[in-house]
């Protein structure tokens, strides 16, 4: 099996490692990249923790400040290892979506005790600062890099999925799925798709490429990156 791994380059290369673990071939064709947003340190002032939804806003965050103690409360548990690996010392993981986050957070803060600070890209998916809003919570965000999505692919990876040479596709966000849709359709490959399973992180980002003809559509039973690597290992299903 060899699936196409459409991460940005940082996280693609350690999901490439985790799939060759389990015997599985790879290729990487990045279609979001990933840029520092111009601007000033956060202002930690009255901030009781930070809130994470992706590794790349903790990346994000440490190019940006040099503070390490801060309660870390983070999506899922790449982003959670993504923020250990930068010296943060107490992170804690919702293992799950922007809900199980704000559920996480109402759990284990006090809303008497400061306001959150998440660090964000340009673009969020889910209304994380309204679900803590009803909590009582007082959550800014601040946005440190943005993501720009793809314009073409990458002439490797269109001839492998012109001649059936990658069997599967790995999508972990709505806007990387409806970048690839737009991608393959535009190269005038979508066809392709009929040979190939879409793995999806959730139901959200199978919608994103619902427009295509796939030979199967298989949903992670949770939105992290081990229930979908899992997933790949269960086998295509139908749409």
């Amino acid at each position: 099996m060899r699936l196409l791994i459409t991460r940005p380059e940082e996280d693609a290369e350690p999901l490439a490692t985790a799939l060759a673990a389990r015997g599985i071939a790879s290729l990487i064709e990045p279609l979001l990249t990933v840029a520092d947003v111009a601007g000033p340190a956060p202002d930690l002032a009255g901030v009781q923790a930070l809130l994470v939804t992706s590794a790349n806003g903790v990346r994000a965050f440490a190019r940006r400040s040099p503070e390490r103690a801060m309660p870390v409360l983070v999506v899922g548990d790449a982003s959670a290892a993504a923020a250990r690996q930068l010296g943060f010392t107490s992170v804690k993981s919702a293992a799950g979506d922007v809900a199980a986050l704000a559920r996480l957070v109402a759990a284990e803060l006090d809303p008497r005790n400061g306001a959150l600070l998440h660090v964000a890209s340009s673009k969020v998916a889910g209304d994380l600062a309204g679900k803590l809003a009803r909590a009582g919570f007082d959550c800014r965000r601040q946005v440190l890099y943005q993501a720009r999505a793809a314009t073409v692919l990458g002439p490797k990876t269109r001839a492998a999925l012109d001649t059936g040479a990658v069997d599967g596709v790995l999508l972990f966000s709505p806007r990387t799925a409806s970048t690839f849709a737009r991608l393959i359709t535009d190269a005038g490959i979508a066809g392709a798709c009929r040979r190939m399973t879409a793995y999806c992180l959730s139901r959200a980002v199978a919608d994103a490429v619902s427009g295509l003809a796939w030979r199967g559509v298989v949903v992670a039973s949770a939105p992290n990156q081990e229930s979908l690597l899992d997933a790949v290992a269960g086998g295509p299903s139908a749409p």
